[in-house]
């Protein structure tokens, strides 16, 4: 299954949406997309390894293991208020709902995503993950 259908999936059942996987993918690239409006999961993987409070919580989703719960608080810092309320408005939520789903679904997008390596390896393994994350300090 492709990220955006997972994603697409989870969303649908955590909040209830009437929406199609479409619309719930399109939103996913809006809120975490690249330059070229492909969702980017390393990039927020990286960007969570950049911070103090989040480093631990990315490494334990994209390592064995359980992965360490992130709030609703958590993910609107790390997405902003802006991206979180954009987000809601294009599935037809509101943006504490849109931030309770997105914590209880990242966690599981990034461990499907990073098993056997293939989000790690793309950004260099966990050490490229956390030297990138590092050039964001500097």
């Amino acid at each position: 299954m492709e990220v955006n259908e997972l994603c697409a999936q989870l969303l649908s059942e955590k909040l209830g949406l009437q929406v199609n996987s479409e619309t719930i993918g399109s939103a996913m690239d809006s809120l975490l997309g690249n330059t070229q409006g492909k969702l980017d999961l390393a990039g927020l993987a990286s960007k969570m390894a950049s911070s103090d409070n989040l480093g631990n919580i990315v490494s334990s989703w994209l390592g064995d293991g359980a992965n360490t719960a992130i709030s609703p608080d958590n993910i609107t810092e790390l997405l902003g208020e802006s991206q979180i309320s954009n987000f809601a408005s294009q599935l037809g939520t509101d943006s504490s709902g849109a931030a309770a789903g997105l914590a209880e679904i990242l966690p599981q997008i990034m461990d499907k995503s990073s098993s056997g390596g293939s989000l790690l390896e793309s950004a260099g393994g966990l050490g490229g993950l956390m030297g990138a994350a590092k050039s964001f300090l500097s």
